[in-house]
């Protein structure tokens, strides 16, 4: 599993290589999906080069990206693993040019994200874990162990989206009370409660299953929860459709961030 998580993440890293090649020349079109979500050639180059490379790797195992997601379910329902791709997550941030943006690669098993990477290519930081194996952040080529921070800061850092603002997250905000607010695009806002930089993230808006598995992988492998509404952990490839219940996303157990 460990050779497997590094393979992975020098996949990621040339996915993420293949998006900075059209970041830093700036000259890309902006076309949209019929779900009016934006699309750019770096979203397709980085589909391209991990799709390719898990062919050739692991033959038997299907993949769903985002940019190859119309496969029926009456098809993907029988797949007991599989590996689930988000190649450009955050594209509303490459768009910006925030570098808010990172390529998320996951592998599935009966329902549950195993292995992943999240890798953010204008910092050049990937954050990787797989069950057995731990949870590792890598920065200038130093790899170092991470975790969550079990009990919860006095006024909570809550991490949010910075381009999917809700009238429900506002209500949900101010019932929970005083807290510091950063925004954040893309799957970095799981990296920051995996890593102890904040506390808590409520997503009360509709994310995808590609959105989330990878970033998830890491946090409950740090320590943390990634629950539904009902208190459940967050599932894959369950039911037809490939939105996401509202969720949340902490570590400290002694509060219940849902029902607030």
């Amino acid at each position: 599993m460990n050779e497997l998580l590094q393979t992975i993440e020098g996949i990621a890293v040339k996915a993420g290589d293949a998006i900075m090649a059209i970041y830093r020349n700036g000259d890309f079109d902006v076309d949209h999906k019929a779900d009016d979500s934006p699309l750019t050639r770096a979203d397709l180059a980085s589909h391209r080069v991990i799709v390719d490379a898990l062919d050739d790797l692991t033959p038997k195992y299907p993949v769903l990206s985002e940019e190859s997601a119309d496969i029926p379910y009456e098809e993907r329902k029988q797949w007991d693993i599989y590996w689930l791709v988000d190649p450009l997550d955050g594209t509303k941030e490459f768009i910006k040019r925030n570098g808010e943006f990172t390529v998320n690669i996951a592998l599935i098993k009966d329902r549950k994200p195993i292995l992943s990477v999240v890798y953010v290519p204008v910092q050049q930081v990937s954050y990787f874990a797989a069950k057995g194996v731990g949870v590792f952040k890598r920065v200038e080529g130093k790899k170092t162990s991470i975790s969550v921070m079990k009990n919860a800061r006095f006024k909570p850092t809550v991490v949010g989206s910075r381009s999917h603002a809700s009238e429900e997250m506002q209500a949900y905000l101010e019932r929970l009370g005083q807290h510091e607010l950063v925004s954040m695009g893309s799957s970095l806002k799981f990296c920051l409660v995996a890593e102890g930089k904040a506390d808590l993230y409520p997503r009360l808006g509709l994310t995808s299953e590609w959105d989330t598995a990878a970033a998830q992988c890491i946090v409950e492998q740090a320590g943390g929860h990634v629950v539904t509404a009902d208190g459940k952990s967050l599932q894959y490839n369950a039911k037809e459709s490939l939105l996401n219940p509202h969720f949340f996303v902490y570590a400290d157990t002694s509060k219940d961030w849902v029902n607030i």
